[in-house]
Order: C-alpha cells, then sequence, then structure tokens
C-alpha cells in the first residue's frame, strides 16, 4: 500500500469564522438591496394611487374642478386649458409609473409636478386665505397646511425613490420587459 504524503498548503486557508463574515456581509447587502426594492416598489404604488385617484376624481367632477380653477386669481383666464391639462398630465403619468422602461420618468414628473403644485399653493396662500381647493374627492377635506405637508412627503418620497433607483446595480428588478 502507498503511503500518501500530506502536502502543506502554500496558501493558507480561511478560517471559518472568516468564511462566516463574508456570508453574514453577503446576506446583508442582500437583504438591503431587497429592502431597498420593495421600498422601491412601495413608493411606485403609492405615487400609482395618488395620481390615479386624483386624476379620476377631476374627471368624474370636472364641472366642479374647472369652476374652483376659475376661482384661483393666477388660473381664472385659463381655467379651461388647466381643467383638462392637470388631469391628462396626471394619467401620462400613471402610464409612466406602470412600465419598467419609464418608470424613473415617471416618478421624476411626479417630483416635478408635485412641486409645481406646492409652490402654487405657497404663493396663492400669501396673497389669498379663502382659496377652494380643487384636488377633488378626499384631497380636499385637507387643510391647507395639511396639503402643504402631504406634498412634501411626497416628494421627499420621489427623491428617495430616485436614489434608490439610481443606486440600484440591478436596473430592472420586476422584469425584462411589460407591466411591473
Amino acid at each position: 500500500m502507498v503511503k500518501y504524503w500530506k502536502i502543506p498548503r502554500l496558501i493558507p486557508a480561511e478560517a471559518p469564522s472568516q468564511r462566516n463574515r463574508l456570508k453574514k456581509n453577503t446576506n446583508h447587502k442582500d437583504t438591503t438591496m431587497r429592502a431597498k426594492r420593495i421600498t422601491l416598489q412601495i413608493i411606485y404604488i403609492l405615487f400609482l394611487a395618488l395620481w390615479a385617484y386624483a386624476a379620476f376624481s377631476k374627471i368624474f367632477e370636472y364641472e366642479i374642478f374647472k369652476y374652483q380653477l376659475g376661482k384661483s386669481p393666477l388660473l381664472a383666464p385659463v381655467n379651461g386649458i388647466m381643467a383638462i391639462m392637470i388631469p391628462f398630465i396626471e394619467l401620462v403619468i400613471v402610464a409612466m409609473l406602470l412600465f419598467d422602461k419609464t418608470k424613473k420618468r415617471g416618478l421624476q414628473a411626479s417630483a416635478l409636478l408635485l412641486t409645481i403644485f406646492t409652490v402654487y399653493l405657497i404663493g396663492i396662500l400669501s396673497f389669498s386665505k379663502d382659496i377652494p381647493c380643487s384636488c377633488g374627492g378626499l384631497l380636499s377635506t385637507l387643510t391647507w397646511t395639511q396639503h402643504v405637508f402631504l406634498n412634501i412627503s411626497f416628494i421627499v418620497m420621489a427623491v428617495f425613490g430616485l436614489i434608490f433607483e439610481k443606486k440600484d446595480p440591478q436596473k430592472n428588478f420586476t422584469g425584462k420587459t411589460g407591466i411591473a
């Protein structure tokens, strides 16, 4: 019988504790990425709900919406066109948020539109305290302060979503094409 000699290792083997630590770091990164992806999906769903609800409530109550826009000192001259354009833009954003290829642009458009609404709202409140809310539905029951805070909260969510979207190395985590 031939005896085999044990050849000494030239490269030291990793200690079991090092392997476990590397495995834990990988698991932590995977968990963090998974949490970011889930958070991003929640952000997309919240924006879809916000814009769809806002657009359809304005469409279903079109005459009221148009009348309320007409009471705004800045929008009175163009209330007819704005009553059509605002829900249309909101529905375009909804469509953008539905598809993987345009989700990021939809989030950017959401942040931009909410910023415009918030600046307009703060500007209008600086000149007059008696402006009716033209948002429609449940959103019209908010006070002006609550409305501003809601808008700012959604702007912050959009910014976080864009940060998460930028840092995600796997751009298309919901699938290669189609609806998310």
